[in-house]
């Protein structure tokens, strides 16, 4: 029989009044396994785009960023809406490539359930395994999706036995369907196997009849571990004991038994899709995300507090209850202005309404916390570029806010009444940095608000101004992210910018004791100015920074005087004795010195002890000194050797190694901060892209002499 459960196509979907009848679901996976592919054939069989689009032609409903069209590749989180069935479905399709993790949790926040797509060529890789993990430990639901199955080299049951060893709680990945190949060895169709049903795309449309002869032997081998899946990890005692004991299990029970399985994040159905002319398997796709994906209903609400952090009544997925949402995503246009899509998880967004914006971030993130009141414009679910204005969007969907002025990706919108802030969801650290310079003052002018509204829309993204160098840093996630900021400025905001080398901060330290005498004696028109500073200054160890000792003994230097030659000196220190290098680690004893009873001032002895300080340090050598990093590497067993190899060229000292289970291991190094600017790029070609680090500062080291003259730009 033909299919005829198609929904009307005319775009996005309108929201419908109950969160039952809502699934929001990420698509997670790799580049190149074709979640945008998918996302496609899903709008198409639902009826909300007449036909498929083609990443080749730009014309893909998901990627319509300009650069995402040129690229070829998704480089951030879209929203498509659509109905099937009676429900709203809503599509958050994420990047796959491992510099726009940022987009990938903004996706995993807003949504319900993940469906993991692999591709049955190229199969699970290190990233995938490790989001998986992820979501096991929060537990969240979880399908997976085997794509390209029209590829040469396609390999469905390869697939589904590489994701049961791999991911995590692998004894609950079982097929929900099994291909049906024709007679040129393509996928056709599949065999469902609960309703034991033939879906078959032959002629072009969908046909459902009943299973053959020819298939029974296949269903029976398969269908009973399915069966004892869903049923085991729906904790079915009843179901179990009826299944155990050999009766027949009726199909609307395992149907709740496993929408049960899925929403407690223990069992994960196994799908198929094959991206020829006629999408094959996208109706089954749909149907299994209506029927075991969890509505908003089902899922815990992230925490909320007051905006003081007080803490405060849990919230409900309740359209009656009190507003709270978050905008899980925001984009800028210079024409259009921003648009934020955002996920309302209590109460009632409503259309030109007063929203409180609260934006509470940490330390160094480049974001200032901010909290007020703001009028939104309109509401729309998004299909794409395209949009359908909704009057309002009750707890449960997503929606796009126009004229939201002040809100950044990650703010929590309340009621101005009952203002509330959401518990932050983690986002990875930028570990790349570049530094940029505007290429003419016209641009150095608009640059600020360019990247203000580049840090508004990305979370992952850093903006600092080096006080030492004086060098603009955006601290990014990897050569493709930079490469995406920077095409941002250029195209999306016309200014023009050069990246150029990243300086690093350095310092300078005395390598012996000297002493040294600084004299400030100057007669004009009868106001003088005198003050003689004796000093002797010491090296002190690494890190412990600037120490003044007063021995000064029968009033040479007056007391009140005392402190103005500790400012020189600390002054004299920030401002650099060789070159502009700060100096630190120096221990400075005031011995003796002289005063005049009328010349003599404050900012005399500040001069005096300025000049005395460079004295001591030409009577001995100025050492200099290179900012440390502690680095934290998380790789596979097996490319342990090789990171601690690549960290001996970089001059790196290793301080540990340690294993973390799972046939992973940690390494501890320290290193020179110059050598590992662009370790982000680096550990992934080291560790074939399954190595992450983390990084903080340690500190200062002495610069070898063949390396000073690197740095200094003297080789």
């Amino acid at each position: 029989m033909a299919d005829t459960r198609r929904e009307t196509p005319g775009g996005p979907a309108a929201l419908p009044d109950s969160a039952e009848r809502i699934r929001n679901v990420v698509l997670v996976g790799p580049a190149g396994s074709g979640k945008t592919t998918l996302l496609e054939s899903l709008a198409a069989a639902a009826g909300a785009v007449s036909r498929r689009g083609s990443i080749v032609d730009g014309t893909t409903i998901g990627d319509h960023d300009p650069v995402a069209i040129r690229q070829q590749r998704s480089v951030e989180v879209s929203a498509s809406t659509f109905a099937w069935k009676g429900t709203v479905i809503t599509v958050l399709d994420t990047p796959g490539y491992a510099d726009y993790t940022g987009e990938l949790r903004a996706g995993l926040r807003g949504a319900d359930a993940a469906l993991f797509v692999v591709s049955s060529v190229d199969g699970v890789d290190s990233t995938t395994a490790r989001l998986w993990d992820e979501c096991e430990l929060v537990g969240m639901p979880r399908a997976i999706a085997v794509t390209n199955l029209d590829r040469e080299r396609a390999d469905f049951d390869e697939t589904v036995a590489i994701c049961q060893r791999i991911f995590t709680g692998g004894g609950g990945v079982q097929p929900l369907f099994l291909p049906i190949h024709g007679d040129d060895e393509s996928v056709v169709g599949f065999i469902d196997l609960l309703d034991e049903q033939i879906w078959h795309w032959t002629d072009g449309s969908l046909q459902i009849s009943e299973a053959e002869d020819r298939h029974r032997e296949l269903i029976e081998s398969e269908r009973g571990a399915l069966i004892e899946g869903v049923v085991t990890e729906s904790e079915d005692e009843e179901l179990m004991e009826r299944f155990i004991g050999g009766e027949h299990v009726e199909i609307d029970l395992l149907t709740t038994d496993l929408e049960r399985a899925v929403a407690r994040g223990h069992f994960h159905p196994v799908v198929g899709h094959a991206a020829t002319t006629t999408t094959v398997g996208a109706e089954l796709i749909l149907d299994l995300i209506v029927r075991a994906f969890p509505s908003p209903l089902e899922r815990t609400p992230p925490v909320v507090t007051e905006i003081d952090g007080a803490p405060t009544a849990p919230i409900a997925c309740y359209p009656q209850g009190p507003l709270v949402a978050e905008v899980i995503k925001t984009t800028s246009d210079p024409y259009v202005g921003k648009v934020s899509i955002v996920r309302v998880f209590s109460g009632t967004l409503v259309s030109d309404s007063q929203v409180h914006v609260s934006g509470h971030f940490g330390p160094g993130t480049g974001h200032e916390d901010h909290d007020l009141d703001e009028r939104i414009g309109h509401l729309m679910t998004l299909l794409g570029a395209r949009h359908l204005d909704v009057p309002t969007a009750p707890a449960g969907s997503i929606v796009a806010v126009g004229r939201l002025t002040r809100a950044e990706t990650g703010d929590t919108l309340s009621d101005p009444t009952h203002p509330m802030i959401m518990e932050p969801w983690h986002m990875p650290e930028p570990l790349l940095p570049i530094a940029v310079t505007a290429h003419s003052t016209g641009d150095e002018d608009r640059l600020g608000t360019a990247l203000a509204r580049l840090v508004a829309e990305d979370p992952t993204l850093r903006v600092e101004h080096a006080d030492r160098t004086g060098q603009l840093i955006l601290w990014t996630m990897g050569e493709a992210h930079a490469d995406l900021l920077l095409d941002r400025i250029r195209t999306r905001y016309g200014v023009e910018v050069d990246s150029v080398e990243v300086l690093p901060s350095l310092r300078a330290t005395l390598a012996g004791e000297a002493e040294g005498v600084g004299r400030l004696v100057k007669q004009s028109g009868g106001h003088g100015q005198y003050a003689v500073v004796h000093i002797v200054v010491e090296p002190l160890p690494a890190g412990r920074g600037f120490e003044f000792v007063d021995k000064v003994v029968g009033g040479a230097v007056p007391r009140n005087y005392i402190p103005s030659v500790e400012r020189g000196i600390r002054a004299q220190m920030e401002q650099g004795v060789a070159g502009d290098f700060p100096v630190v680690d120096i221990r400075v004893t005031l011995v003796d010195g002289k005063a005049h009873s009328v010349d003599s001032s404050d900012m005399a002895f500040q001069t005096a002890g300025g000049m005395a300080l460079k004295d001591a340090a030409a009577k001995t050598q100025v050492t200099l000194l290179e900012p440390i990093v502690s680095l934290s590497i998380d790789i596979p067993d097996e490319h342990v050797g090789a990171v601690i190899s690549d960290l001996s060229t970089r001059r790196g000292m290793v301080t540990g190694t340690s294993s973390d289970g799972g046939g992973r291991s940690r390494v501890t190094a320290d290193v020179p901060e110059s050598e590992v600017s662009r370790y982000a790029i680096d550990i992934r070609s080291i560790s074939h892209g399954t190595g992450t680090f983390t990084r903080s500062p340690a500190g200062f080291a002495p610069v070898p002499s063949n390396v000073a003259r690197r740095l200094l730009g003297q080789d």
